[in-house]
C-alpha cells in the first residue's frame, strides 16, 4: 500500500542565482552560482553528491538535449545525471526525481538543479515550444498567445459568478501591487520597484483585461536543492530539517475541452493535484494549515483562479479574499508570492519550480530577511505549464520535521 512521501526526505541545502537579464553569464555560470550557495548551505562537498537531476525546458538555447551540461559545469564525478522537462513544471520534476530517488533508498544524497537562459532568444515572450504546441500555434491558431489564452479565464470567471469585469481588474491590480511590494524586498528578484494600483490600472493593455503589470516577464536564472533522508540529515547536524510533505503531479488529457462541465474559469489539474497533495500531507483545512504559498502567477488572473483551485478561497470567493488582503504579506491570511513571484522574478522555465521552493526553505529557517513571516509551518508551491486547457500542474508542500 502506497504511503506517500511525507517526512521521508529532507532538504539540507538550497541555492538560487540572482534572476534577471544575465547577459554576463551562460546557463553553466548560473548553475555554478546557485550550486555554490546550495553546497555551502548544506555543508557538503561535490564528492558527496551521488545522483543529480537537471531541469531545463528550451534545451536548444540553454544546455542541449542531454544532461551533460550539469556534470561539466559542476565537475560532478561520473555519477548518474538525468535531464527532465515538463513545460513550466520542469523544475519541480527535477526536484521530484531527486526526492523519489532518496526515498527509494537508491541514494543517500541527491541534487536537483533548474536553469534557463531565456533572454538569449531575443524574443519578448516564450518562443515556439516545438512539436507539442508549435504546429497548433503557427499553422492552425496563429492568433493564439499566452496572454490571450489566459485572459479568457477572466471572461469565463465573470460569466460564471456574475462578477463585473471592472471588479476583476481591480482584484488583479491588487495582486500585482502585492507581488511587486514583496519583490522589492528581495535582492535576487529581477524587478524590485513597488507599483501602485493606479499605475497597474493605467498600464498598456496586452490582452483584455490583462495589462502590462498583469503579465510576468522573461528572465535568466537557476536554483538548486540537495536532499537526503531525515536520518542522514540529523547525522549531518541539521536538527529539525525542512522535509517534503507532499509532491503531486496532474496532467490533463484535454478532455475538459470536449464537455460543457468545464467552463474555462478554472484549472482542472490544479484542483486535482492540490487535493491529492493535501491528503498526502495530512492536511484537513488548507486555508487554516497552509502558512504561505508560491503559485504560478504567469498572469495575475492565473493567480486569482489558482486561489480557488487550491481550495484556499471558496469558489467565487477569491475576489473578496484579495480585497480583504488575505494573501498579502501582512494580511493575516495565507501570504502568496512571498518573494515577489514570477511577476518579479520572471519565468526562466526550468528554474522556477525550485526557485519557489527556495523561498519556502528560507522562510521555514527564518532566513528571509525583510519579508520574513512569523513562525511559518507549511509552505506550498504550485506550477502550471501549458494553457488553461490541457496543462501540467505540480504541487509541492514542505515544512519542518520535528521530533
Amino acid at each position: 500500500m502506497a504511503t506517500g512521501i511525507k517526512d521521508k526526505v529532507a532538504i539540507i541545502g538550497m541555492g538560487c542565482s540572482r534572476f534577471g537579464e544575465r547577459w554576463d553569464m551562460g546557463a553553466e555560470e548560473l548553475m555554478v552560482e546557485a550550486y555554490t550557495e546550495c553546497m555551502e548551505d548544506a555543508g557538503l562537498q561535490t564528492k558527496d553528491i551521488e545522483a543529480a537531476w537537471l531541469s531545463t525546458c528550451l534545451e536548444q538555447i540553454s544546455v542541449g538535449k542531454s544532461a551533460l551540461a550539469l556534470p561539466a559545469a559542476l565537475r560532478l564525478d561520473l555519477i548518474p545525471v538525468t535531464r527532465t522537462e515538463n513545460f513550466c513544471a520542469s523544475g519541480t520534476e527535477a526536484f521530484r526525481g531527486a526526492v523519489y530517488a532518496v526515498a527509494s533508498g537508491a541514494y543517500d544524497v541527491a541534487l536537483a538543479m533548474g536553469v534557463e537562459k531565456l533572454k538569449d532568444v531575443g524574443y519578448g515572450g516564450l518562443p515556439n515550444p516545438g512539436s507539442d504546441w508549435g504546429s497548433l500555434n503557427w499553422l492552425w491558431w496563429p492568433n493564439l498567445t499566452a496572454p490571450g489564452a489566459f485572459a479568457q479565464l477572466a471572461s469565463a470567471y465573470s460569466a460564471r459568478y456574475g462578477v463585473k469585469m471592472t471588479d476583476i481588474k481591480r482584484a488583479l491590480a491588487h495582486i500585482s501591487v502585492k507581488s511587486h511590494r514583496n519583490g522589492a524586498l528581495n535582492p535576487k528578484a529581477h524587478l524590485r520597484k513597488p507599483v501602485t494600483e493606479e499605475q497597474v490600472m493605467a498600464s498598456p493593455m496586452i490582452a483584455h483585461p490583462l495589462g502590462l503589470f498583469d503579465c510576468c516577464g522573461v528572465s535568466d536564472g537557476a536554483a538548486c536543492a540537495v536532499v537526503t533522508t531525515v536520518e542522514h540529515a540529523r547525522k549531518l547536524g541539521k536538527g529539525d530539517p525542512v522535509t517534503v510533505k507532499a509532491l503531486q503531479l496532474s496532467l490533463s488529457n484535454g478532455a475538459e475541452m470536449a464537455y460543457n462541465d468545464w467552463d474555462g474559469s478554472h484549472f482542472v489539474t490544479t484542483s486535482k493535484a492540490s487535493r491529492a497533495a493535501y491528503a498526502e500531507a495530512g492536511i484537513q483545512n488548507p486555508r487554516e494549515e497552509i502558512s504561505m504559498m508560491e503559485v504560478h502567477d504567469c498572469f495575475s488572473i492565473t493567480e486569482m483562479c489558482t486561489y480557488e483551485d487550491l481550495h484556499i478561497s471558496p469558489r467565487g470567493g477569491a475576489i473578496a479574499d484579495i480585497q480583504d488582503g488575505f494573501f498579502d504579506l501582512d494580511g493575516g491570511g495565507v501570504p502568496c508570492q512571498v518573494d515577489g513571484g514570477l511577476k518579479c522574478f520572471g519565468h526562466p522555465i526550468g528554474a522556477s519550480g525550485i526557485r519557489m521552493l527556495y523561498e519556502m526553505y528560507l522562510q521555514l529557517h527564518g532566513r528571509a530577511g525583510e519579508r520574513q513571516l512569523e513562525d511559518p509551518r507549511l509552505g506550498l508551491t504550485h506550477n502550471l505549464g501549458g494553457l488553461p486547457f490541457q496543462n501540467v500542474c505540480s504541487i509541492a508542500i514542505v515544512g519542518k520535521c520535528h521530533g
